[in-house]
């Protein structure tokens, strides 16, 4: 019995330890609270591959929102006909990466002045959008949006309208980019806007 002790001491000190590193993970996740940026600037396949490089971002998923249809397909949204627009939210650490940062990125991720286009993708599913989710960033997308103009020379015309609702587009719009690098649009349209902004992370660290 008394050589036994020794070992069953050692038990209850591992498992006491285990449950009290359990409990500081816990905590530690508790403080780590994420919040979440909601935007469309044109084919989500871009905008996605863009923002997964951004220091600070947690995840990114592509999807549908602004619209009037429930659930929507994508077949429904290429029509036009459901209202909604492609959209990816950002889901992102505040400590990290502002949601001024989120901003700042999203007119360099595409050209706010083009209505309802992005190069020869045409059609309301690809407007620039923001959708913000509480009246902190209403005020900040529209302070942004006042600042960007003055860099740009077109009027810009993304629309800032509060989120409804956010649909999650089919799994395989998610990650699409990292997923389909040799894909033809991947490689002519997404490709030379990554390499860009890759160039411009790298000069600003």
């Amino acid at each position: 019995m008394n050589q036994r002790l020794p070992v069953l001491m050692s038990s209850v000190l591992l498992v006491a330890g285990v449950l009290s590193g359990t409990a500081q993970t816990k905590l530690m996740n508790s403080t780590n609270a994420t919040e979440v940026a909601t935007v469309g600037g044109g084919c989500f396949w871009c905008t996605e591959a863009i923002y997964q490089m951004l220091p600070g971002v947690k995840s990114v998923r592509s999807g549908y929102a602004g619209g009037h249809k429930e659930n929507p397909t994508y077949k429904e949204v290429c029509t036009g006909q459901t209202g909604h627009a492609e959209v990816i939210q950002i889901e992102y650490d505040p400590k990290v990466v502002s949601y001024e940062k989120i901003l700042e990125t999203f007119w360099e991720a595409h050209d706010p002045t083009t209505l309802n286009r992005q190069g020869n993708d045409a059609g309301t599913q690809y407007r620039s959008i923001i959708l913000f989710s509480n009246a902190a960033q209403k005020a900040a997308a529209e302070k942004s949006k006042a600042e960007a103009q003055e860099r740009f020379t077109s009027k810009i015309v993304t629309e800032i309208v509060p989120l409804s609702k956010f649909y999650k587009a089919e799994d395989y719009h998610q990650d699409y980019y990292r997923s389909n690098p040799n894909q033809g649009y991947c490689r002519a349209i997404i490709q030379p806007k990554v390499e860009k902004f890759q160039k411009k992370l790298k000069q600003a660290h």
